[in-house]
Parts: C-alpha cells; sequence; structure tokens
C-alpha cells in the first residue's frame, strides 16, 4: 500500500495516477476541503486528515509500506489562504508525518526537496533542510528527490513569467544556468523510485537543457514576436525582502528566495536519474514553445 500525502497537488495528484496505472494500491491523505474525485475516479482510496492534525497522520499510516511525501502551503497561501503557514505545513507537519511513519512500521519514505538548500533564502528551505536532516536519522528506508525549479511554475504566469502579458520578472542577473524540470517527469521518477528494489538515498535532479532566465526571455520574444517587459530586482533588495517578510508572509518571501537561489546557485545536476529509468525528459526551451502556440 503506497500513501501519498499532496495528492491533490500537481505532483502528487500525477504519482496517482502513474502508480494507478501500473495497478498499486494508492491511498491519498486529504484534507476535508479539498476536492478528491479525480483521485476517486482512478481508484484511489482517500482517507481525511491534514499534517496539522497529527492523530490523523497516525491513521493514515495504518498498514502502508511506502510513504509519498510532496504536500507543500505555498501554492494554498499565494492562492489568498493565510493558514496553515509554511512552517505549520512544509516543517511541524511533515516531521509529524514522519514521525507518524515510522512508528507504524513503514517501509519506505519518499520526498521531495530542493537542490543546495540554504535557510537565509526563506522558510521552506528552512523547512526542507530540517525533514532531510529528520529522515537521515530515521529507522525506514527513505529516498530524498532533489529537484530543480518546475517548469509550469517558474516559466509560466504564476512565477511571473507571463508570455501573454509580455511581462516578466528577474531577481538578480538573470544570467545564472538552470534546468527548470518538468512536473511530469519529477512524478515518473517519484514513482520509479517508490518501487526499485533497491533505490538511492539521494538524487539531485533537473531538465535536460541547461537555461539562463536571459535565455529563456529571448526565447519567448522571439517566439511571440514582442517585447517582454522585464521587472527586475537586485539580488541585496530580494535578499532583505526575505528577511522582512519571513515572518509575516512566509509564501512570499519563499518565492523570493526561489528566484534568489536560481540566480546565484550554478545548476551542477543533470537528467541523469531521469534517463537511466528511462524517462525521456521535456527541455524548457519545448515548455516556452508549448506557452507560444496556446496564444496564437
Amino acid at each position: 500500500m503506497f500513501l501519498v500525502v499532496g495528492a491533490t497537488g500537481e505532483l502528487g495528484g500525477r504519482i496517482v495516477r502513474l502508480l494507478r496505472a501500473d495497478g498499486h494500491d494508492v491511498r491519498c491523505l486529504v484534507r476535508a476541503s479539498s476536492d478528491d474525485g479525480g483521485l476517486r475516479e482512478v481508484g484511489a482510496t482517500v482517507v481525511r486528515g491534514d499534517l496539522t492534525d497529527p492523530p490523523s497522520l497516525r491513521v493514515a499510516c495504518e498498514g502502508v509500506d511506502t510513504v509519498i511525501a510532496t504536500a507543500a502551503a505555498i501554492a494554498r497561501i499565494l492562492a489568498g489562504a493565510r493558514t496553515p503557514t509554511i512552517r505549520e505545513i512544509d516543517e511541524i507537519g511533515m516531521l509529524a508525518l514522519v514521525d507518524s511513519a515510522e512508528s507504524a512500521g513503514v517501509q519506505r519514505f519518499v520526498y521531495i526537496s530542493g537542490p543546495d538548500l540554504d535557510a537565509s533564502l526563506g522558510p521552506m528551505d528552512r523547512a526542507k533542510l530540517a525533514v532531510e536532516k529528520r529522515l537521515g536519522t530515521s529507522r525506514m528506508r527513505t529516498v530524498i528527490i532533489r529537484s530543480d525549479a518546475f517548469q509550469e511554475i517558474h516559466l509560466a504566469p504564476v512565477g511571473r513569467f507571463d508570455m501573454a502579458a509580455g511581462k516578466v520578472s528577474v531577481i538578480g542577473h538573470g544570467d545564472n544556468p538552470r534546468r527548470w524540470i518538468a512536473t511530469d517527469d519529477v512524478a515518473a521518477l517519484m514513482a520509479a523510485v517508490a518501487v526499485e528494489p533497491d533505490p538511492p538515498a539521494m538524487l539531485t535532479i533537473g531538465g535536460p537543457e541547461a537555461m539562463t532566465k536571459k535565455e529563456a526571455i529571448a526565447l519567448a520574444e522571439q517566439l511571440t514576436q514582442r517585447k517582454m517587459k522585464v521587472q527586475r530586482m537586485p539580488r541585496p533588495v530580494a535578499r532583505l525582502a526575505i528577511r522582512v517578510l519571513a515572518r509575516r508572509y512566509d509564501a512570499l518571501a519563499t518565492a523570493f528566495g526561489a528566484g534568489l537561489h536560481q540566480d546565484t546557485v550554478e545548476a551542477t545536476w543533470d537528467d541523469g536519474p531521469l534517463r537511466e529509468r528511462g524517462i525521456t525528459p521535456r527541455p524548457a526551451s519545448d515548455f516556452i514553445r508549448e506557452q507560444a502556440r496556446d496564444l496564437v
């Protein structure tokens, strides 16, 4: 039995569908206010609970062999919710899930994280560092997937890369190559390591193409035949914003931290772990081209 925590999100939902397509029994922890229709349609079992409710986590983990954890608070907060916070979900709640899984005798725990985390870059990095540290002491077989940023977020309107409006935001210089990765490819990898007989303890992954933000903007301009209006935030301003907003608006602080991370940390990882498992990853330039075609 697999338990997916974060199944109503884009990444978790994809993992559920992949596991069900292969005939696996999948249980999903879903908040009372969330729509679970899509999960039930593919044959997943739904249990109601929340990362802020430890007793519900213990119930959800009973009889489970593998937990796959992708839940995060940032999307709900950016959409307008004020609570729970990133610390309450991504740190305290996720740590409670690890404890519950271990107590229930879960054998394997697969967790989505990020590469080269830095606590100074905001609440999300601090939370993931805390969870990684806890997993390092666990009796369970743990698999940490450190993934580069998702194309569907950081090269799309939600990440202020809005080709339709002709506007883009850049934190820093925009000349640091990164390997933005497709959500589908991360989902395929997490589903694969969840069933591998001998998975590695950690995999750091990115997409097949190294690209700077400046190059992404240039490609968008070429495809749309229009100049993008670029709003720039210097690195010192971003660092100050992270410190000021960390307590009052942790999602925005995390967004600034993600942009700063992409502008300052070189992507030394690649798509090797994907290709080793037969996953053909989508280049970031293909995602930008898909968005351009949708504008026609």
